[in-house]
């Protein structure tokens, strides 16, 4: 059984946003990476105050390159869990022969699934915004009040945005329409287990997608199950009551991950090299 977890945040959230999900894992006994996106392992305070000039070129394609590179320099095969983007990155990355289980939590628009009517809207700033293929983009304090983060109290949310928010380059969401490498192989026969897990109240992915990618990725064969919070948004890992997604999600990993070869890595499909 693998003791390492590695975390994948998504967009306009970097590795800071694991805080307490690193904790309590930690707590546990588990190793635990929570890498940021490159040019992203910055507070958010300083990432929004100067976002780096690169970040605007940072696509899907680059960002599993980077993650495949963390996961390579691991002792052992992770748990990989991602929370929106981060949930499709897994999903990718465990397409690629890596990881003995995954978990995607509030997984994003995936190519090949339809849009929920919430993700549409949702998507509209970035793509309504000319040139944003090739900018660093900014959240506004009102879409992360009422979209993003809806569930906490007013009185929570600047100082929650100010906590967590970073910049994120627009090319991320233009990659997801365009780019060959953001297909998933749903019906990959050695890809590992796979949890899963959507809110009921989210409104940048619709739990009506998460129930779409469940039912293509049990195509794969192997463990593959879903979980819907009804109660729980888009900011479910941060959220009150975060702890009941953390331990659900590991839980599930513990029981379902595959067995290694002896040297720390997955019975499963090939690495890529």
């Amino acid at each position: 059984m693998s003791k390492t977890i590695l975390l994948i945040h998504g967009a306009w959230l970097n590795g800071h946003s694991w805080e307490g999900f690193r904790n309590r894992y930690e707590a546990k006994g588990f190793r635990v990476v929570a890498p940021s996106w490159p040019h992203d392992a910055r507070s958010p305070a300083d990432l929004r105050a100067s976002p780096h000039e690169d970040l605007r070129n940072v696509g899907i394609q680059r960002i599993l390159d980077h993650y495949e590179t963390e996961i390579r320099a691991l002792p052992e095969e992770p748990i990989i869990m991602g929370h929106s983007a981060g949930g499709v990155f897994t999903q990718m990355l465990l397409d690629r022969g890596h990881g003995v289980a995954g978990v995607a939590i509030n997984p994003a628009p995936t190519a090949g699934v339809p849009l929920g009517r919430h993700a549409i809207v949702s998507a509209l700033p970035v793509f309504l915004s000319f040139g944003s293929w090739r900018r660093v983009m900014t959240m506004s304090r009102r879409f992360f009040g009422r979209r993003f983060a809806q569930t906490l109290p007013k009185s929570e949310q600047d100082i929650a945005y100010d906590r967590y928010i970073v910049p994120t380059p627009g090319k991320v969401y233009w990659d997801g329409i365009v780019s060959p490498g953001g297909r998933i192989r749903w019906d990959n026969p050695a890809r590992a287990p796979l949890l899963l897990i959507g809110g009921g109240l989210d409104l940048i992915a619709d739990a009506s997608m998460t129930e779409a990618i469940h039912r293509k990725q049990k195509r794969a064969g192997s463990q593959t199950d879903l979980k819907i919070f009804p109660e729980r948004s888009h900011w479910t890992c941060l959220d009150r009551g975060w702890e009941e997604v953390a331990d659900y999600a590991l839980d599930w990993a513990m029981r379902n991950a595959r067995a290694d070869d002896g040297n720390g890595r997955s019975l499963g499909a090939a690495r890529t090299a």
